[in-house]
């Protein structure tokens, strides 16, 4: 799984980056199926934090999420990126 972490108009602290490391650590049992993984995080009024996952068999799935608070937003796109990592992979499994 190819990892890409990119920070717009801010620079990502090592204790943000440490979260967000301790968060995609989730992931991992879907790894063999993710060939990219692409977060992208802004900073304007709030931070959107935008995340992408590429899988083997061509899918691609786009989350964003917006929060005050750059760990509630992290959270909230994780929760979401790991459902849909979940339902990816359970329609995998019915087509076979």
């Amino acid at each position: 799984m190819n990892l890409d972490i990119k920070a717009v108009h801010f620079s990502l602290h090592d204790d943000a980056k440490e979260y967000l490391n301790k968060k995609i650590e989730r992931l991992r049992n879907a790894e063999s199926m993710i060939v990219d993984l692409i977060i992208t995080i802004k900073k304007e009024k709030d931070f959107d934090v935008e995340s992408t996952v590429n899988f083997r068999w061509g899918v691609s799935i786009h989350v964003k999420e917006e929060d005050f608070d750059l760990t509630k937003a992290i959270d909230k796109m994780m929760d979401k990126l790991e459902a849909k990592i979940t339902k990816e992979k359970e329609k995998v499994k019915e087509k076979r």
